[in-house]
């Protein structure tokens, strides 16, 4: 199995969409600050994960979350309870997420 997942930075308030294979590895590896990209915002929670019979089909459903229409579908219908639990901790404004890298 592979995974597509959604990660909310405890602290930051910022979501991460992304695909792997081993699910619990991959979110202990984001919480020990060894993905360069989510370290800055540790400590992360697991909100939302899908499971997938192909790497491609994962990795396709990641890229789609990361677009504007993905992202729109995501905090509709994926992590629209979290965002209200949000919220009413205090948040304040429009969910972020991390930017892309430029190559």
């Amino acid at each position: 199995m592979y995974y597509c997942y959604i990660l909310l930075g405890s602290k930051s308030h910022i979501f991460y969409f992304g695909s792997a294979k081993d699910l619990k590895l991959r979110i202990k590896q984001h919480n020990n600050g060894e993905v360069k990209s989510t370290k800055p915002h540790i400590p992360w929670k697991l909100v939302w994960y899908a499971a997938f019979e192909t790497e491609k089909e994962a990795r396709d459903f990641e890229r789609y979350l990361k677009t504007g229409s993905g992202k729109s579908f995501a905090y509709k219908r994926l992590i629209s309870v979290v965002l209200k639990k949000d919220f009413a901790k205090g948040r304040r404004g429009s969910p972020k997420t991390i930017p892309k890298p430029k190559v």
